[in-house]
């Protein structure tokens, strides 16, 4: 009797697996692209998420955010390979009482291309890009994210500030080499700056 409920048991969190869990590979391999930037090697960090996923389904609370618990065993995954290729070390960006002085930073200009963004998301540091991908693409909140890459929220929310900020800059030179948006003129910058200093 005991062994027939032990197997029931892993039928059925095998059955919510295949319901919750796989359905979310494209979801996934997205994020390992941005990872990875090899398909190959995306490919293969798909398969050992979705194969720690499995062995560690039974630690899952069905209900709750599948795609989250995916992405931070894909993080996990994927930061225990660089240590084991290049002992990288990360370290935490200890800014967490910036945030209380940011102001509000737009996600994305609009009218250009998914590869002008694409682009321009690989020209920002991969500490502020991850961060990027998961709030803005991936739809996570800071709360996931600080949980996924084990670090506080107020660092979540400091590097999607500075990382949103890089990349507007990015966005806007190449708008500004495709005509979207034009360069200021000098004088109107020396303007602009003067009443800066005097406010």
């Amino acid at each position: 009797m005991g062994l027939f409920s032990s197997k029931k048991e892993e039928e059925r969190l095998l059955e919510i697996y295949e319901q919750e869990a796989m359905p979310l590979t494209p979801d996934l391999f997205r994020v390992a692209m941005y990872l990875k930037r090899d398909r190959n090697l995306a490919e293969d960090l798909v398969q050992e998420t979705m194969m720690q996923g499995l062995k560690s389904f039974h630690r899952y609370e069905p209900g709750t955010n599948c795609k989250a618990w995916l992405t931070t065993i894909m993080y996990n995954t994927h930061y225990k390979q660089l240590r084991k290729e290049s002992n990288l070390k990360v370290i935490d960006d200890p800014e967490e009482k910036v945030m209380q002085t940011l102001t509000f930073e737009p996600s994305i200009p609009q009218k250009l291309t998914d590869e002008d963004v694409i682009e321009a998301v690989k020209k920002v540091p991969s500490i502020f890009r991850e961060v990027i991908l998961l709030c803005d693409v991936e739809d996570f909140s800071y709360k996931e994210i600080s949980s996924m890459l084990e670090i506080p929220m107020g660092t979540v929310m400091s590097r999607l500030h500075r990382g949103r900020r890089l990349l507007r800059g990015e966005l806007a030179v190449l708008a500004r080499e495709y005509g979207i948006v034009e360069e200021p003129p000098k004088d109107n910058i020396a303007m602009i700056n003067r009443k800066g200093g005097k406010s």
